[in-house]
């Protein structure tokens, strides 16, 4: 399905505009309530936001589908490691099993001492982390996927945009894939234009110019997303280990045509492509196809997200070995001022008064 089309099948295209419509009055409503309800205003329906007593800082986006969330979590959970701070990530666990999603994995697995709090309510869930041992030392939050998640206040807002799906084109769910309309773009304090390496320069330029027309408050930086090492089982390899091997490519995340892209400029283009839809669970029937998608082959390509549950099969069943690449989330600009936006927020004093 094509991503400037939508979610909606084919047959029902002809109803987009008017579910485009009736969906971003429900958004529209909604955003009003949590307005109103911040400025003490009435409103038709409740909109009120729970503010802790320590600051949050959120990581989100407009749209659906990759955009790099988990790597901009964990790089700016880094910044607040370095700077003294005891940060703790709170996630909704989507297609969770066993108590972890897979973006809960990749967190534990790269910041095994930053605790989780997992779950739809996540302002229980980080109530309840704040009564034990672990969480009374937590000093700030980081909110993961949290910019439609109103319900929780926050002290800064960071929305992640995907620098090769321009937002000013774009249309609302089912229509196209943004959750929100630009204009909530008003109550962020920093964007940062992700895949920004693979954007056209002029394209990216314009993008850039666009959001400093309409919100001129707001801090915009712009990032790659790099491949440092190749994870290969146990093993740490330099990422040019794989030119010259055949391999297989297989992956269930948002936006597969990345990390094909990505994997192409690299090493070449794959003997065989498995798709699947996001958050796969690797039933044993897809495990089959991947076997026989990578058999006579020298590796079997893999995001780490799809590793977190393809781990936990048998190493001697595959017929090649498994690779992942180390990605980083790396900016190109906007770093010094977005840090400085990020220590500033985790050091906010008054959490009575939040930004959002």
């Amino acid at each position: 399905m094509a991503r400037d089309r939508g979610p909606m099948p084919a047959v029902l295209r002809p109803l987009a505009p008017l579910a485009e419509r009736l969906y971003g009055r429900i958004v529209r409503d909604r955003n009003a309530a949590f307005d109103a309800s911040r400025k003490g205003k009435p409103f038709r329906f409740s909109g009120l936001s729970v503010t802790l007593d320590r600051p949050v800082i959120c990581v989100g986006n407009l749209s659906v589908g990759g955009t790099g969330k988990t790597p901009a979590v964990q790089m700016v959970c880094r910044w607040l490691l370095d700077a003294g701070h005891h940060p703790a990530i709170a996630l909704r666990g989507y297609a969770s099993k066993n108590g972890l999603s897979d973006e809960a994995e990749l967190h534990r697995a790269a910041l095994p001492d930053v605790p989780l709090a997992i779950g739809p309510n996540r302002v229980q869930q980080l109530l309840e982390l704040f009564a034990t041992p672990e969480g009374e030392a937590v000093d700030v939050v980081m909110l993961d996927d949290g910019f439609q998640h109103r319900k929780l206040a926050r002290q800064l807002d960071i929305v992640l945009i995907d620098a090769t799906q321009d937002p000013f084109r774009q249309r609302l769910l089912p229509a196209g894939w943004l959750r929100e309309p630009i204009a909530s773009l008003a109550r962020a304090h920093a964007v940062v234009l992700t895949h920004a390496d693979r954007a056209a320069p002029a394209e990216l330029s314009r993008i850039g110019f666009e959001l400093r027309r309409d919100f001129p408050h707001m801090v915009i930086a712009d990032a790659a997303h790099a491949w440092s090492a190749l994870q290969v089982g146990d093993r740490t390899e330099p990422i040019d280990w794989l030119k010259d091997r055949t391999y297989a490519l297989a992956c269930a995340i948002g936006k597969p045509e990345a990390f094909i892209a990505q994997a192409t400029a690299a090493f070449g283009p794959p003997a065989s492509t498995v798709v699947l839809r996001d958050h796969d669970s690797y039933a044993p029937t897809t495990i089959d196809r991947l076997r026989r998608a990578a058999e006579g082959l020298d590796v079997l390509l893999v995001t780490e997200k799809d590793w977190t549950k393809l781990s936990r099969v048998e190493p001697e069943s595959w017929p090649c070995p498994i690779a992942r690449p180390r990605l980083e989330l790396q900016l190109r600009t906007g770093e010094p001022a977005l840090r400085e936006l990020v220590l500033s927020a985790a050091s906010w004093s008054d959490c009575a008064t939040p930004a959002d």
